[in-house]
This record gives C-alpha cells, sequence and structure tokens, in this order.
C-alpha cells in the first residue's frame, strides 16, 4: 500500500508530479470502489453472517432446515395439458442479455449445466405468479414455456426426474436449468462442482405410449403369495387413484412394492400405467368417483401421501 504522506515529503521540490501521483491514486481507487459496485449480488463472497452448506448456492441460500424425510419418494411432476401463460412469452433483459421465450410447446433437448435453489426463495413469487416450494417437482428455464414439463437427466448417473417449469432463470451464460431442491436431490445434483444434465420437453399426446407387458409370476416361497406386477396399458378405461409417477420403471416398480405392503388391502388392485413416458403407480379401479374419493381419504389417512383421482 503507497503511504502518499511519505512520498510527498520525498519528493519536496516536484509538486508537480507530487500532485499527479495522488491524482492517479484517487482514480485507482474509485475505478476498484466502482468495479465492485457492478458485481451482481449472487457473485459476491457470502456476508460473515450467511451459513453456506455446499451444492453451489448463494448468500443465504441453501437447504431448509427441516427438510421431508420423504423426500426420494416425491413423485416427479405429472405432464398434463396446461394453458401458456402470455405474459411469459414476452421477450425480457436479465442480467444486460436478451432473452426470447418460446410462444408454443415445441420439440426442445439441450445438454448443460443445472443448478438448484432452495430457502432463499422457498414461499415467494414464481416468475409464473405462483409460489416456489422447494419440496415441490419444479424448474426455472430461461426460454421455454411456463408452464411446461421436462425431463431432466443427469449424464453421469444416469437419474433422470420430470419437472413442471414454471420460473424464470438461471440467469448465468454457463447454466442450463435450475431445479428446486427436491429435483436436485433425486438426481444426485445437491453436490459441489458442475452437475451436466440433459433438458428434454415433454409433449402430451405427441409421444408414442409405452406399451408394456405385464410382467411373469414372481418365484414364491412355500405358502407365500404369488404378487404378479400388473402393467397397464393407457387405453385402460375406468375410475384410479394415481399414488405416485416415476420417470424411471425401477421406481415406479420399488414404489409399487412398497405400497403393497402399507396397503395389504387392495393389493390385488394396485398396478403401474405407461404413459407418455411415466409409470404411474394406480390402484382401481372402482366402480365410480364416490367409491375412490372414500378409498383415497383412507389412503391419505394412513399415509403420507395425497392420491389423484384419474377417469379413463
Amino acid at each position: 500500500m503507497i503511504n502518499s504522506d511519505s512520498e510527498c515529503r520525498s519528493v519536496p521540490d516536484q509538486p508537480i508530479a507530487a500532485a499527479t501521483t495522488i491524482r492517479i491514486i484517487v482514480l485507482a481507487v474509485l475505478l476498484v470502489l466502482a468495479g465492485c459496485g457492478s458485481i451482481p449480488k449472487w457473485e459476491q463472497t457470502p456476508s460473515a453472517g450467511a451459513t453456506k452448506r455446499g451444492g453451489g448456492y448463494y448468500l443465504d441460500d441453501g437447504p431448509g432446515d427441516n427438510p421431508p424425510a420423504n423426500l426420494a419418494s416425491i413423485p416427479d411432476a405429472i405432464p398434463q395439458d396446461e394453458l401458456l401463460r402470455k405474459a411469459n412469452m414476452r421477450p425480457y433483459v436479465a442480467l444486460g442479455k436478451s432473452y426470447t421465450p418460446m410462444t408454443s410447446l415445441e420439440p426442445y433437448k439441450e445438454r448443460g449445466i443445472a443448478s438448484w435453489y432452495g430457502r432463499r426463495y422457498h414461499g415467494q413469487k414464481t416468475a409464473s405468479g405462483e409460489i416456489y416450494d422447494m419440496y415441490t417437482m419444479t424448474a426455472a428455464h430461461t426460454t421455454l414455456p411456463l408452464p411446461s414439463y421436462a425431463r431432466v437427466t443427469n449424464i453421469k448417473n444416469g437419474k433422470s426426474v420430470v419437472v413442471r417449469v414454471n420460473d424464470r432463470g438461471p440467469f448465468h451464460s454457463d447454466r442450463l436449468i435450475d431445479l428446486s431442491y427436491t429435483a436436485a436431490y433425486k438426481i444426485g445434483a445437491l453436490g459441489g462442482g458442475s452437475i451436466w444434465v440433459e433438458v428434454e420437453s415433454i409433449l402430451l399426446n405427441k409421444e408414442p405410449a409405452i406399451q408394456i407387458a405385464a410382467a411373469p409370476p414372481v418365484t414364491a416361497a412355500e405358502n407365500a403369495p404369488v404378487v404378479v406386477a400388473t402393467v397397464i396399458i393407457d387405453n385402460t378405461s375406468g375410475v384410479y387413484l394415481q399414488l405416485g409417477a416415476f420417470s424411471v420403471y425401477d421406481n415406479a416398480d420399488n414404489f409399487l412394492t412398497h405400497m403393497r405392503a402399507e396397503l395389504s388391502s387392495v393389493t390385488n388392485t394396485l398396478g403401474i400405467t405407461a404413459k407418455d413416458g411415466l409409470f404411474r403407480v394406480h390402484v382401481g379401479p372402482y366402480a365410480d368417483q364416490a367409491l375412490a374419493q372414500q378409498a383415497a381419504d383412507r389412503i391419505a389417512q394412513s399415509l403420507s401421501i395425497k392420491p389423484i383421482l384419474l377417469v379413463r
């Protein structure tokens, strides 16, 4: 650090040079201060009061203090026909960069880095006007329509989830998508470092239904019941209760096994439906919606899940 007072005393016969030196020092200080003020808040060093818990988040963002114990069993988002928000179709500028959102549901597939956001934004409004819940299966993207659905796959480990895109971001040139805390957790993207993912839009009624034959009988021990996993093709009609939806069949099958253990009274009516690239664990069919609703109430009371009524 230059001591300006001592510098001036060392050259008393050169007042012009001393004054020039002082002006240079002042100008340098002003430039440094101006540069600091231009740094976005999410790129600054966290304050002393902020607790960094890992995962590449900024300032006081990060996981919640008491996350649900069943994060792994939270079902993927279920794609459905929704009206696109015109307010989110207009071009916009963020951090000096212009973005032009898609105005219709179109095929989209890109690879890039995924990040996630948590408690700093939990409970706040998203770009779509909805309230952000870090424990649901949602995501933010700069140009995909709002709302829309996408499959996000961790390229390194192959884990995949389906998320509902209802927010804008991330506004970093090296990042492709911002995942909710739960979505990031399910594909193993909470740790530090760059998580490379593939993001592919899901277009309803434009993807061929997945046809899967019923699984063969399981070899059973003596006196043990034989349980066959029933996979219903998507054109089967009736009234059902959906208990969960998964993008990977093995996850759906594991969840089905868990449900059979928890809901022994409906073991014979539990099964898996394959449609739109998703595997839905369901129970039914029921004779009518009233009976299905009664069953849904009983399941909700005994388990920490909320069945969804489906009429095909």
